[in-house]
């Protein structure tokens, strides 16, 4: 399972994002590499169609799912969590991702 954390220099959470990930891989008994990516300009955001910070990929499709649309640059994302947004994604979506690629590699 390939699991990546991109982020941007001075994103206020990034780190929360990484635990939170990490969290869930050891609820879940999974052992997997989480690659941290730093996108450092717009070429690279681009390049990445990063919809901004911080954005977690389990097997290259975005935690929200793969029709996850938005504007791609350097800037700070959020995610609905009931009726409230917030700076990272919350653990059940990143526990139903990770069950999802987990799954699928059977």
């Amino acid at each position: 399972m390939k699991i990546e954390v991109l982020y941007f220099q001075g994103c206020p959470h990034h780190v929360p994002a990484l635990e939170r990930v990490r969290n869930v891989l050891a609820d879940e008994g999974v052992a997997a590499e989480v690659l941290q990516i730093e996108v450092p300009d717009a070429g690279a955001a681009e390049s990445l169609k990063f919809p901004g910070s911080p954005t977690v990929r389990i097997n290259g499709i975005d935690v929200e799912g793969p029709e996850t649309a938005g504007a791609i640059g350097l800037s700070c994302r959020t995610y609905m969590h009931g009726s409230l947004l917030e700076g990272v994604p919350p653990i059940e979506v990143i526990r139903r991702a990770i069950r999802n690629a987990r799954e699928a590699s059977r």
